[in-house]
């Protein structure tokens, strides 16, 4: 067995996930108490990850001083690094985005999230 084989075969057989979320354009087009109950919608859809769906989050960025206007892809405005049970785990946070209603339309109006799976890195975590 390799060095690569014993690092690709350790862990506990959690994911690790890069969840990106970019906001999108109409977010930017709607008034102030639009874009309010975007930020109560997706505050309470994002809660409780760990007692939903088993998520273990590491950590969060949110990059929305230095990226301005709407994110479609990379650089993201925000980021969620999460331990993530299994794959089926992955699209269900990634369809909280589908799923969640409000006054305007559902969520994915006004953002956009992607899925990035890994591993743990070998190095850097200590």
């Amino acid at each position: 067995m390799t060095v690569a084989d014993t690092y690709r075969n350790t862990g506990d057989g959690r994911l690790r996930v890069l969840f990106c979320i970019g906001v999108r354009d109409p977010f930017f087009a709607a008034d102030e108490a639009e874009r309010r109950d975007v930020f109560t919608a997706t505050k309470g859809a994002f809660a409780d990850l760990r007692g939903r769906f088993g998520v273990e989050v590491l950590g969060t960025l949110d990059d929305d001083e230095l990226v301005v206007g709407p994110a479609d892809g990379y650089p993201w405005t925000a980021y969620i690094l999460a331990d993530v049970p299994d794959y089926r785990t992955v699209t269900q946070v990634c369809d909280i985005v589908r799923g969640t209603e409000l006054p305007g339309g559902k969520l994915w109006r006004y953002l956009k999230i992607e899925a990035r799976i890994g591993r743990p890195l070998f190095f850097g975590n200590e």
